[in-house]
């Protein structure tokens, strides 16, 4: 399955992890999939469980369903919190698709249990393919469920995750245990290797000692050999002389032989006659006996005469005699011939000796001969013992210098070893250290996001709070303004609340700018939705088909203008340069990410450049160290745009430090000083003379000798200095650079010089006006090229850094190790750049994260060029990879330089056609050709085509004026064929006339000012209609909350009413039917009505008064007032910024026509405001005028036909005048509005008659005739425009007049009056610009005139309608609770009558407050009677049952008899007999049984007997407390495990708390109904009772407190009817679980059959039917229980039993034992015990030991015991007792039997 599985993960939905299958299973099964064989070596059997310990995997499997939506939220990571993460939102996905998920799966799946995830996952695999079938997406999935499902799923995903907490260890639990782990797994290590290097060293002290005792003893025994060798020899060289033999002839051997002989055949003879006289005497014993005896012994007699007769026994003696003759003979032969031989050897010894004396005689060889020959032996002998020592010496030395060696090749390898284990060490070691830089970096990120939201719930919890108080304010009605406030609050951060703060100083300042930033927001949003008109500045609804007003192009024109001449903008002239295909770029990634070896690998393929900053910087300072001199060649490259960082100059003059002419040596202050000037002179001569490189090399030089670090300036001018340096056309890559933002910006600055240009750009667009537009849109600087083409990131994981940097060092030890003495010198550089790489690893990796967020926004934001590409792949394709974006990178670089080359030449073809012509044009004044020039640039780069000539369009016309001044009437026809062009539109060429210089510098702060006054005021003007918007809301929830508050005040009526109650109930009871006592009670009632009634008026009154107050109140009029100001103050805004508007275009025209400014001695025009109070202020005191207020009284209000607008319903004089005072407030709006609009024309009338009035003035400069017909009519056009204007004097015009008289005579040449018709061509269109910009500006402030007063008047109209909706409320709530009180009165008169009518008291108390009237059930004025007790109930007899406390004295009295529960059979029957004959067991059993007979008892008693002899009497109290529910086999063991879960101590017994704790099979809870009669006694709980007796029954007494043997307990209730199931029951009681039955036989159940089927006498009819259906009834069962034997499980009664638990089941004798002093003659013992013993001997349990239940069920005696056992039949004594009832004649038929009918 789980290679079924692995394919459907892998191969079809493809998930990120490879997911592997057991590798047991897929070496079994050949057919899996092919990946399964290649199995990652770190995973092991537990690799599937562990992928999906942290549920990622589920969650994507989830996800590619389309089912986890949430799956961005899951974690990859092992953590506790991660893994309760993913876990938490895996289970509402896994509930809706039917799966079985809980904390404990999850808990298993987590701890990587074996099978769990498999199975989840095969779970997952079958809902997900339904899910597929089904085609239902995960929404519609959800949508399907209930919705108190999803609630519900909710609750339980929230309950899951908060156990499912619980039950995962934190994250810190695990670090902490497996930090722990770590180092008892070392600590255990560190004891082995202990303990292995203690006994290493004992086995080498052992083998020591071995091999000294075995050198010890080959050295003793060769010293015994040589010993051994040199005795033998001194033994040899002595002669050694044998010692002569005994002289023994054979005749003395003979002789002795002889002698013995004689003397054996002596002994022989006297052996045999011995025993010949002992046969004798036994002859005659015989015969005298034989003499005596009879006839018959004599043939006996005679035998043994003949068996021991003397003759036959002498002849065997003498034949034995004879063979040791014969024997003897023999033997001497055989010693004769062994004497020869041992003679005949003699005899050669002795010629051998004889001849060896004759041969050293011969040699007469001395003593003293040998004795010098031994000597000499020896002598050799020590020389060879030398020479043997000298080579065992030399074999040792050998052994030493072998030993030495190898000792020396151990050490090696030794330290070899310890330098790995130190390596591990240091891996382990940074990775803890990387692990926690880890940790802690989280930690912070963690802490920042957690303040972040944290913020963030803040400010939702603040928005709620808000909208909730608002919600509350206005009956959850809140204006949108207010919510679009709270919501620009809230995106942008601010805080929507005021905040205080409880310390002062800085925080008060900090939460002053906090408010102040909210203001400001507040404030540029409402300013500019009052500019654009949108929100609540949009247009109304009778405003929407008027277009709002347009840009003023005319005086955006002119303030660019304005704004360009004061600041003269710098000439961005195009650059030169041609653009380079050359491909710039640089790659990054952390250390040891492959950058190095990308680039070589890059270099080898393209022909570019690798700039590295370290190389450089190396050879840099390497060029000071050489003295490399500058070169006079030019640089073939310039990148430096503005003032780059790396000019030489600047260099020299801000940077660069004076260096001693000895490289290396640097000269102090003081030194310094000392020098003469000549010295001093010298050094800095020299790095002048060096190239830019040394100067450089020798800054950086000195940083590092003083051991700083490079700066990133410095760094900077090295790189551009080696960038200058490289052709123009040759591509380069930085390696590794740059590595922070700063550097990154530095070149940036220093390649592009983006930094200034971009604050030349925000410069010019602070200085754009922000109230006119201009006509065309600002020349923006167009986005700078960035310096590089591509950024590469090689991107790899800390961890695979670290394994690098660990794979470098293992290189490095395995090859000290295996060439230690080889090369060191070569490699000493690189082993400590590399340890320095090792050391500084983390910091390097911290920096880089640290930094490289940073740096991505930068190589992002102005355009994307920064590639990632995995490192973690192999070299050549990471390098095949970068080759081919390189490759792909120069091409596109070549498509956009072909590009640029094509846009340039298109430009320069544009620019040679329009110099074309312009040569056609005619030469225009200078300051006039400049400024055209300049507006030519400006338009010409927007693609306009049109000429941009002061005349406009007529340049054809110009041109043949000046050729021939006489056919001017022939072309003035032309220019009347188009249509006139607007002023202001697109096609219009605007007048760009010389204007002074003075004047920019003057109109400009001036516009300023203009803009920055009408902001601030518009501004402020809507701050205090926002704040206001919330005093009235705080104000209406005030008044009506304080109205209520005015309704809810105490009154008095309960007084009343509860001295009339007093009263009411005082009068005696004897008058309560007399009728005159009731009529005087019925006018009390009308008296406290009226009483009431009157309060209530007042009341009413009160409030009315109250409501009134509160109209006649003046806030409404000051609100009004104060909200008609700010409007009013709106409008006069908008009317300053007109007067300022004009006069600015005014001064700037006049300024165009070289004319002087005028003074305007007009005042500005001033709104009139709303006076808010009655004072009169004369109009020298005021600087703004006011218009008074008269409001109307009630009494001025006449009702007009048509019904108010804002009252609707029935008339309300209150509000009447409120109306009629607001439509004076709306008539004095309208008339200030129409002022201010008035105001406005009459400006804009008075500039134009103006215009007129100066035109007049001028003396005419040509005929009528001569004046172009355009002119004219433009002149007529304007005319006609204009509106009347009021007459003026003519006195300064005749003054003038006189100067044009003069002219007349003066003859005109046709260039003069060309030049004339210019200058009066150019006065019209100046004439005609600066009109049209002032009725555009006059159209734009009439507009906003009228929405000033639209909104004004929908303003004042909601505030009127919310304050008279409020009062509306207080009329309506006035009236609604006065109805209430009325009421609520009739109904206590209702109730008052109604106990008269009665007569009877009221006893609870009356409450009658305000609108409120009940009758209180709680206190009563006077106490109830007393109720009756109810007597305790009583059990009675019944059908013949024992009470409970007739049960409870036949227990005490057989407990005094019989403690142990055994009592003989006769002694059980006579204390029956005797409780029912005498007297005094009248009480102690029910009637039914006083009529029992002996017999009737000996019966009963007969049922009872237990083994023959005795009687169990609680056996006989149980079935005598008969009814009570007989339990089954499953209720009995349900109790046993109840009662052993409160037996902690597995003692077996219980106190009667537990007891009562557990209970039984059956509760005394009873439905009992209570009598409604008090004085009827309760029923009596006959089962709760049972319950308690049934404990005092079988407990045992004698311990305080009493202990119950509940097993013991329940195998007297496994009694049942039918024998064979008591005995399996008592087994399963006894075992604790359930005993299947055995397949019986034939026999054996019909045996049981009849021994169950005894039916009684057959004379009653009734126990014969009885005994029919309790036999039916067990056949039943019978039956049913055969069914179930034939289900019985293969594995069944596996359980095992002991012998003592057998023997407490079959009791036989061990149980007889009693207090009684008659039992001494009872059993002890049990009879079944020795038989029980045998058979589980022969069952194999030798020590009787516990066995199998299903085996001894199998032994024929068990089964014979179980079958014949009768204990555990449960008797029926009711049949006993029906009979006898039946015989006595008692009335009433009996039930058969009660057992049937329990059972059921």
């Amino acid at each position: 399955m789980s290679e079924i599985l692995c394919q459907w993960l892998n191969q079809e939905l493809r998930v990120s992890r490879t997911v592997t299958a057991d590798p047991i299973c897929s070496l079994c099964n050949s057919g899996g999939s092919p990946f399964l064989m290649y199995a990652p070596q770190e995973q092991g059997p537990k690799s599937f469980a562990k992928a999906f310990s942290n549920g990622y995997l589920i969650g994507e499997v989830l996800f590619k369903f389309e089912l986890q939506s949430d799956f961005a939220e899951f974690s990859e990571s092992r953590g506790s919190t991660a893994k309760l993460n993913n876990f938490s939102r895996l289970q509402p996905t896994l509930h809706l698709l039917g799966v079985q998920f809980d904390q404990n799966v999850a808990q298993s799946i987590i701890t990587e249990k074996p099978g769990a995830a498999t199975k989840l996952l095969y779970q997952l695999y079958i809902a997900l393919q339904k899910k597929k079938k089904t085609g239902l997406t995960g929404l519609e999935i959800q949508t399907m469920q209930p919705q108190t499902n999803l609630r519900l799923q909710a609750l339980k995903s929230e309950a899951f995750r908060e156990r499912l907490k619980n039950l995962i260890p934190r994250q810190t639990d695990f670090n902490l245990m497996r930090v722990t782990c770590r180092f008892q797994e070392k600590c255990k290590q560190m004891k082995e290797d202990l303990a292995r290097m203690h006994f290493e060293k004992f086995e080498k002290i052992q083998k020591l000692e071995e091999e000294q005792r075995h050198f010890n003893i080959e050295k003793q025994r060769l010293n015994r050999r040589r010993q051994n060798e040199i005795m033998a020899k001194i033994q040899a060289a002595i002669i050694q002389i044998p010692k002569p033999e005994s002289n023994r002839t054979l005749k003395a051997i003979e002789a002795q032989k002889l002698i013995k002989k004689k003397k054996e055949a002596e002994d022989v003879a006297n052996e045999i006659k011995k025993f010949e006289a002992l046969i004798k005497k036994d002859l005659q014993a015989k015969e005298s006996v034989s003499k005596t005896s009879l006839e018959t012994t004599d043939q006996t007699t005679a035998e043994l005469l003949n068996t021991y007769s003397d003759d036959d026994y002498i002849k065997k003696i003498q034949k034995r005699l004879e063979e040791d003759a014969f024997a003897r003979e023999q033997r001497e032969k055989r010693r004769r011939r062994l004497l020869m031989d041992q003679l005949i050897a003699h005899e050669a010894q002795e010629e051998a000796y004889r001849e060896e004396q004759l041969i050293h005689r011969l040699m007469r060889q001395s003593q003293q001969e040998r004795r010098i020959a031994v000597q000499l032996m020896h002598v050799r002998h020590e020389k060879e013992v030398l020479w043997q020592n000298r080579i065992f010496r030399e074999k040792q030395f050998e052994e030493r210098r072998l030993k030495d060696f190898q000792d020396a090749l151990d050490r090696e390898a030794a330290l070899a070893k310890q330098a790995k284990i130190d390596f591990a060490e240091q891996t382990l070691r940074e990775k803890e250290i990387h692990e926690k830089i880890s940790v802690e970096r989280a930690q912070e990120r963690y802490e920042k996001h957690y303040g972040i939201c944290s913020e963030i719930l803040d400010q939702i919890l603040d928005l709620c709070t808000k909208v909730a108080d608002y919600r509350l304010l206005t009956n959850n009605l809140i204006p949108h303004k207010m919510m679009h406030d709270w919501k620009e609050l809230f995106f942008s951060g601010n805080p929507i609340y005021e905040q205080t703060s409880l310390t002062h100083g800085q925080t008060e300042s900090t939460d002053e700018r906090a408010e102040l930033k909210k203001r400001n927001l507040l404030d540029n949003n409402d300013y500019e939705e009052y500019k654009n008109m949108v929100g609540e500045w949009a247009l109304p609804e009778d405003m929407v088909n008027s277009s709002p007003p347009s840009n003023n192009n005319i005086l955006g024109h002119v303030l660019l203008r304005l704004i360009e001449k004061s600041v003269p903008s710098e000439d961005n002239s195009a650059d030169t340069e041609l653009p380079s295909f050359a491909v710039k770029g640089c790659i990054l990634g952390k250390t040891l990410s492959g950058k190095t070896t990308v680039l070589k690998s890059l270099q080898n393929e393209f022909p570019i450049r690798v700039l590295s900053i370290d190389t450089l910087v190396h050879e840099a300072i390497q060029a000071f160290t050489n003295g490399e001199k500058d070169s006079k060649t030019s640089p073939t490259r310039e990148y430096v745009k503005g003032d780059s960082i790396g000019e030489t100059s600047k260099y020299q003059d801000t940077t660069m430090v004076p260096v001693s002419s000895v490289p290396g040596e640097a000269t102090t202050p003081k030194e310094g000083v000392k020098m003469n000037e000549s010295e001093q002179s010298r050094p800095s001569d020299s790095i002048l003379s060096l190239s830019v490189r040394a100067q450089l090399g020798a800054k950086s030089e000195l940083m590092l000798r003083r051991g700083k670090s490079i700066p990133d300036v410095l760094l900077v001018n090295i790189l551009v200095n080696a960038i200058k340096e490289i052709p123009v056309d040759q591509s380069w890559v930085l390696d590794g650079f740059p590595i922070t933002l700063n550097q990154a910006k530095l070149l940036e600055e220093a390649l592009t010089g983006y930094k200034r240009k971009s604050l030349q750009l925000l410069k010019k667009k602070a200085q754009m006006p922000t109230l006119a537009l201009g006509p065309t849109t600002s020349q923006e600087v167009s986005v700078l090229p960035s310096a590089f083409d591509f950024v590469i990131l090689l991107d790899i994981s800390d961890n695979s850094s670290l394994a690098r940097i660990n794979d470098i060092t293992a290189k490095e030890i395995s090859h000290e190790i295996s060439h230690e003495n080889v090369g060191r010198s070569g490699t000493s550089q690189d082993k400590s750049e590399n340890r320095n790489l090792r050391d500084h690893i983390q910091h390097r990796i911290v920096g880089f994260l640290d930094n490289w967020p940073l740096l991505e926004e930068w190589f992002t934001e102005p355009k994307n060029i920064l590639t990632k590409i995995n490192a973690e792949i192999d070299e050549g394709l990471l390098c095949q990879k970068v080759k081919e974006f390189f490759a792909t990178e120069a091409v596109n670089k070549k498509i956009k330089v072909e590009k640029k080359l094509e846009e340039k030449e298109t430009e320069k073809k544009a620019a040679a056609s329009l110099a074309e012509s312009h040569t056609m044009t005619p030469p225009l004044s200078t300051e006039a050709e400049k400024d055209k020039e300049l507006h030519l640039a400006k338009t010409s780069g927007k693609g306009k085509t049109q000429s941009v000539s002061p005349k406009g369009k007529a340049q054809g016309g110009k041109i043949s004026v000046k050729k021939s001044p006489v056919g001017s009437p022939d072309v003035s026809p032309m220019p009347t064929a188009p249509q006139p062009v607007k002023p202001g539109s697109e096609e219009w060429v605007y007048v760009n006339e010389p204007i002074p210089e003075e004047l920019p510098s003057f109109l400009v702060p001036y516009w300023e000012l203009i803009e920055k006054s009408y902001i601030n005021h518009i501004k402020t003007v809507l701050r205090h209609l926002r704040e206001s918007q919330h005093n009235v809301l705080s104000y209406l929830y005030e008044t009506r909350t304080s109205f209520q508050e005015f309704l809810r005040r105490p009154d008095h009526k309960q007084d009343f009413v509860s001295q009339w109650q007093a009263d009411f109930n005082s009068v005696p009871e004897d008058l309560w039917e007399d009728e005159e006592t009731k009529a005087e009670l019925h006018q009390r009632v009308n008296d406290l009505r009226d009483r009431l009634w009157d309060i209530c008026e007042a009341r009413k009154e009160e409030a009315e008064q109250e409501r009134l107050d509160i109209i006649n109140e003046s806030w409404l009029q000051d609100s009004i007032g104060i909200t008609m100001n700010h409007f009013f103050s709106l409008m006069q805004a908008e009317v300053n910024r007109f007067q300022d508007t004009k006069r600015l275009l005014q001064d700037y025209y006049r300024a165009m026509e070289s004319k002087i400014p005028l003074e305007d001695s007009k005042k500005f025009t001033r709104v009139p405001l709303v006076q808010l109070d009655g004072k009169e202020i004369s109009e020298n005191q005021l600087r703004i005028p006011l218009v008074p207020r008269i409001s109307n009284s009630p009494e001025n209000i006449t009702i007009k036909p048509k019904s108010a607008t804002l009252l609707k319903g029935r008339s309300d004089p209150p509000l009447e005048v409120l109306e009629a005072n607001f439509e004076v407030d709306e008539k004095i709006l309208l008339d200030t509005w129409q002022q201010a609009s008035l105001a406005i024309s009459h400006m804009v009338a008075a500039e134009v008659h103006q215009r007129l009035t100066e035109e007049e003035k001028e003396p005419p400069q040509l005929d009528s005739k001569e004046k172009s017909p355009q002119s004219g009519a433009n002149k007529k056009a304007k005319k006609e425009k204009e509106p009347p204007k009021k007459k003026k004097t003519e006195k300064k015009g005749k003054g003038k007049s006189s100067p044009v008289a003069e002219v007349s005579p003066v003859t005109i040449t046709p260039e003069e009056m060309a030049e004339m018709e210019k200058r009066n061509e150019l006065k019209l269109r100046i004439k005609e610009e600066h009109l049209a910009a002032l009725q555009t500006e006059e159209q734009a402030t009439q507009f906003r005139l009228e929405l000033i007063k639209s909104k004004a008047m929908s303003v004042l109209e909601d505030l009127v309608t919310k304050v008279i909706d409020v009062y509306r409320f207080m009329d309506k709530w006035l009236g609604k609770r006065y109805l209430n009180e009325m009421a609520s009165i009739q109904k206590l008169t209702e109730v008052a009558r109604y106990h008269i009518e009665t007569a009877t008291k009221i006893q609870n108390e009356i409450y009658l407050s305000q609108e409120d009237f009940y009758i209180n059930g709680d206190i009563k004025v006077f106490p109830d009677p007393p109720a009756p007790t109810r007597p305790p109930p009583i059990e009675k007899e019944e059908n013949g049952t024992l009470t409970i406390e007739q049960l409870d004295n036949l227990r005490d009295q057989f407990l005094d008899m019989a403690p142990k529960g055994i009592i003989g059979n006769k002694a059980f029957t006579d204390i029956l007999l005797d409780l029912v004959t005498l007297n005094l067991g009248t009480n102690n059993f029910p009637s039914s049984w006083m009529h029992l007979t002996q017999p009737d008892l000996q019966e009963i008693t007969s049922i009872l007997t237990v083994n023959t002899e005795f009687v169990d009497w609680r056996k006989f109290l149980m079935v005598a407390a008969m009814p009570w529910p007989i339990p089954l086999e499953e209720e009995l063991l349900e109790t046993l495990q109840k009662f052993k879960a409160l037996d902690e101590a597995q003692t077996g017994t219980i106190t009667f708390e537990q007891y009562k704790q557990a209970g039984l099979w059956f509760s005394g809870d009873e439905d009992i109904k209570i009598p409604e009669n008090p004085l009827e006694p309760l029923p009596f709980n006959r089962q709760e009772h049972l319950i308690e007796f049934f404990f005092r029954l079988f407990a045992d007494c004698e311990k305080d407190p009493p202990q119950l043997d509940y097993t013991q307990m329940l195998l007297y209730f496994a009694c049942h009817p039918d024998t064979l199931e008591g005995v399996y029951r008592a087994l399963s009681v006894a075992v604790g679980t359930h005993i299947f039955r055995q397949i019986e036989t034939p026999m054996l159940t019909a045996e049981k059959t009849s021994t169950c089927s005894v039916s009684p006498i057959e004379e009653f009819t009734e126990v014969e039917e009885s005994s029919t259906k309790d036999e039916r009834e067990l056949k039943e069962e019978k039956d049913e229980r055969d069914q179930k034997e034939e289900e019985i499980p293969e594995n069944a009664n596996t359980e095992k039993i002991s012998m003592e638990t057998l023997l407490k089941v079959f009791g036989g004798g061990n149980e007889v034992l009693d207090a009684n002093r008659f039992a001494s003659y009872l059993k002890s013992e049990n009879i079944y015990a020795e038989n029980l013993i045998k058979t589980f001997q022969d069952l194999g349990a030798k020590n009787l030991e516990p066995i199998e239940v299903n085996i001894l069920l199998k032994h024929p005696y068990i089964q014979d015991l179980i079958a014949n056992y009768v204990d555990y039949k449960f008797p029926d004594i009711k049949m006993i007792l029906q009979r006898s009832e039946h015989a006595q004649g008692s009335d009433g038929e009996r039930s058969p039997s009660r057992l049937t009918d329990e059972k059921k």
